[in-house]
């Protein structure tokens, strides 16, 4: 046989069997969805429940409010305010509303956790967490019942990965004497 023939005969050969073996793979678009991690479909909102208490609140006063986080078991959230800058905070906003409105929100104290993720070890809230809003009512509120509307913005991880950032709507029932 010729040298050409050879080369013909290999080549043919190569191309046939990269053929088969590419009609027997997985079609691209199922590789992708199988490849793609599970974890990845897990939102920071839905690892962190909030609860709101109502608030009583007179004329020109000012009370405590208290939004109780729990987070679920094997997750963490960012501390307020979180190790590294490119963490999102847990924060919560609280505009002002119908003569109420917001002194200062205290974060509590975080726990410091080593994670394979990160250099150093991160601030971060775990299990059970409240959160503190001095609450005003200016001297002209009405007397009555209503909702101040909150945004609390968490950005969830679990021991290897953070997901993305997640907003939750909250309402604060407060009562003006």
């Amino acid at each position: 046989m010729t040298r050409s023939r050879i080369a013909f005969i290999l080549l043919f050969s190569l191309f046939t069997l990269a053929a088969c073996s590419r009609s027997a793979r997985t079609p691209a678009s199922e590789s992708a969805a199988r490849n793609f991690p599970e974890s990845t479909k897990i939102a920071s909102v839905d690892v962190v429940k909030a609860i709101t208490q109502p608030v009583d609140l007179a004329v020109g006063s000012t009370a405590e409010a208290t939004v109780h986080l729990t987070i679920q078991s094997g997750y963490h959230i960012n501390a307020n305010p979180p190790t590294y800058t490119y963490l999102k905070a847990t924060e919560l906003e609280i505009p002002a509303s119908e003569g109420v409105s917001v002194g200062f929100i205290s974060y509590p104290n975080p726990s410091t956790k080593q994670f394979s993720f990160a250099d150093k070890p991160l601030a971060v809230y775990e299990g059970e967490t409240p959160l503190k809003i001095m609450l005003k009512a200016d001297k002209s509120a009405k007397k009555g019942e209503r909702s101040l509307a909150a945004k609390l913005r968490v950005q969830a991880c679990d021991d290897v990965v953070c997901y993305p950032p997640g907003v939750l709507d909250l309402s604060i029932p407060v009562r003006i004497k």
